[in-house]
C-alpha cells in the first residue's frame, strides 16, 4: 500500500469512529439516565420504607409509654386508697409516731446511705455529715 492508501484508511477509520460515537453516545446517555432514574427510585423506595419503619417504631414506643403512664396512675390510686384506709385505721389522725414509721419504712427507697438514729425527741436525724480533717503540725 502506498502512503496515500494508508492516509485514506486512517481517515476512513476516524470517520467511522466519529459516526459510531454520534450514533452510540445519545443511546448511551438515554440508557445511563434510565439507570440513574431507576437507581434514584430504588433509593427513594428504600428511604420511604425506612421512614415508615421509624414511624411505626415511634408509634409503638408512644403506645408503650401511654400504657406505662396508665399503670403508674392506677398504682398511685391504689396507693392513695391504701393510705386512706391506713388513716381510717389510725382513727383519722396522722400521728407523729405514724409519720416516723412511714419515714423509717421508706428509708431504703431514698438515695444514698441512710441510718436511722433515734434522738431524745424521737425524731430521726435526716442528714448527718462527718468531716475528717487532718492537721499537719
Amino acid at each position: 500500500m502506498s502512503e496515500l492508501g494508508w492516509f485514506f484508511t486512517i481517515v476512513l477509520t476516524i470517520i467511522v469512529i466519529i459516526m459510531c460515537a454520534m450514533f452510540g453516545l445519545p443511546k448511551y446517555q438515554v440508557w445511563r439516565s434510565k439507570v440513574k432514574i431507576e437507581s434514584a427510585e430504588n433509593f427513594g423506595r428504600a428511604e420511604m420504607a425506612k421512614a415508615e419503619q421509624n414511624r411505626k417504631i415511634l408509634i409503638e414506643e408512644a403506645k408503650a409509654n401511654l400504657e406505662s403512664q396508665k399503670l403508674n396512675s392506677q398504682a398511685e390510686v391504689e396507693r392513695a386508697k391504701g393510705m386512706a384506709i391506713a388513716i381510717e385505721i389510725e382513727d383519722g389522725k396522722l400521728t407523729d409516731k405514724y409519720i416516723q414509721y412511714l419515714w423509717v419504712r421508706n428509708i431504703d427507697k431514698m438515695d444514698g446511705d441512710k441510718i436511722y438514729i433515734p434522738t431524745e425527741a424521737n425524731l430521726p436525724i435526716l442528714e448527718a455529715k462527718t468531716r475528717i480533717t487532718n492537721t499537719v503540725e
